[in-house]
């Protein structure tokens, strides 16, 4: 991280969800699944950690635990509006520089995903967003319309490019390397300032994919290529079962 980055971490919960109802406060191994994700994003010690509440019972439970929550007007219409909202009530000073956006359903968060996630900057300084990707090494995942590729421009050697387009199809086609995009997002203030004041573009509702509105209307967003395991977000029951059993296990080697 550069001095000249003073990150915050935001991460956005309302508990309507219609696969896994209730998801922030649901149960993994005695603590709600919003403590377990702020618990490990605190672990990445990069700056205040802050829950953007969309609902009076997830901010008690995050203040209960001692955390830090900011309670937001329910009908906002995306996790990146929640964000912003929590952002103006707890530093309207804008000391903060760059925002970290951690949804509240990964549980199994590596908090040094956080920290890669702010590499781009180091680069490219004025950059708008940074995110991460994996390269595809199952090909079954090419062909998954949930496993969202990025057309990457990365040059030879270096493990940061500029996002050129994100899909739920291959992109580019032909020979790979192909890259899964990681749902994590690093915004500069200026531009997380933008963002929330964009009108959708016809790109982001064919794909279904929010970022599209940032590249139609000619933000740059940079991918740092990280390797390992892909974060997954809890959505189901059987994703629940398998956060489980990933915390599960890690604490018994802890």
């Amino acid at each position: 991280m550069s001095l000249m980055q003073t990150p915050l971490i935001v991460i956005p919960a309302r508990l309507a969800a219609t696969r896994l109802p209730n998801k922030p406060l649901a149960d993994i191994l005695g603590k709600p699944m919003i403590i377990h994700v702020w618990e490990r994003a605190l672990q990445a010690h990069l700056g205040p950690v802050i829950v953007a509440c969309g609902d009076q019972e997830i901010y008690e439970v995050v203040m209960g635990f001692g955390g830090m929550a900011i309670l937001t007007d329910p009908l906002l219409p995306s996790g990146s509006d929640r964000v912003k909202a929590a952002v103006d009530i707890f530093d309207p000073q804008g000391i903060y520089s760059h925002i970290i956006n951690v949804q509240g359903d990964v549980p199994t968060l590596d908090p040094e995903l956080l920290r890669a996630c702010l590499d781009p900057f180091l680069i490219a300084p004025n950059l708008d967003i940074a995110t991460l990707a994996t390269e595809i090494q199952e090909t079954d995942e090419l062909a998954d319309p949930n496993v969202v590729k990025i057309a990457l421009g990365l040059e030879a050697g270096s493990d940061i490019g500029r996002a050129l387009y994100f899909s739920r199809n291959v992109v580019p086609s032909g020979e790979g390397p192909h890259y899964h995009h990681v749902g994590l997002y690093a915004y500069s203030r200026k531009a997380l300032n933008r963002y929330v004041t964009l009108p959708v573009h016809p790109l982001e509702s064919h794909e279904r994919l929010e970022q599209l509105r940032a590249l139609a209307h000619g933000m740059t967003i940079h991918v740092k290529v990280i390797s390992g395991e892909v974060l997954f977000g809890v959505d189901t029951q059987s994703d629940l079962d398998r956060a489980i059993a990933i915390l599960d296990k890690k604490l018994k080697f802890e």
